[in-house]
């Protein structure tokens, strides 16, 4: 026996509609440089509270600015991957921060490539709100970067 559906237009909760908004992401990233060595680190808090961090050690010498991009740019490269398209980001590093913000200018050559690929993946993602922060309050980050560019 075969049942007989119709469709109708007549709907009786039609003026009911649910939008369900997600929170974004928060990123927190530092990097850091100094005679051990050079590393980055990343913490997210995902939408849903979760906090895993990552660390990286850099495998060239360079300057903290430098390692501050980098740290930057493997949290954009992750994000980009995983297709999550509203975050919040934070740094400490005032420099990298107001460059990308363009309330600086980038004087030096060396930045120039890091800034321009940060800026393109930032354009990749649909919502980026990208924010200074004081080291003070970076302290787990800040924590994982320089343990990281000691364990090589």
């Amino acid at each position: 026996m075969h049942a007989k559906w119709e469709l109708s237009d007549d709907l009786p909760d039609e003026d009911v509609l649910v939008i369900e908004v997600t929170p974004p992401w928060k990123m927190y990233f530092d990097g850091t440089s100094h005679k051990e060595g050079v590393s980055a680190a990343v913490v997210f808090v995902t939408s849903k509270g979760e906090v895993p961090p990552y660390s990286f050690t850099l495998t060239q010498n360079c300057s903290n600015n430098v390692a501050e991009y980098e740290a930057l740019i493997l949290l954009l490269e992750m994000i980009v991957d995983i297709k999550q398209l509203h975050l919040k980001v934070y740094g400490d590093t005032q420099l990298v921060v107001n460059q990308l913000l363009g309330h600086y200018e980038v004087k030096k050559r060396k930045l120039l490539p890091h800034h321009n690929y940060a800026k393109r993946l930032m354009g990749w993602l649909r919502d980026v709100e990208l924010k200074h922060l004081l080291r003070k309050d970076n302290k787990q980050v800040d924590a994982l970067a320089k343990l990281a560019s000691k364990v090589q």
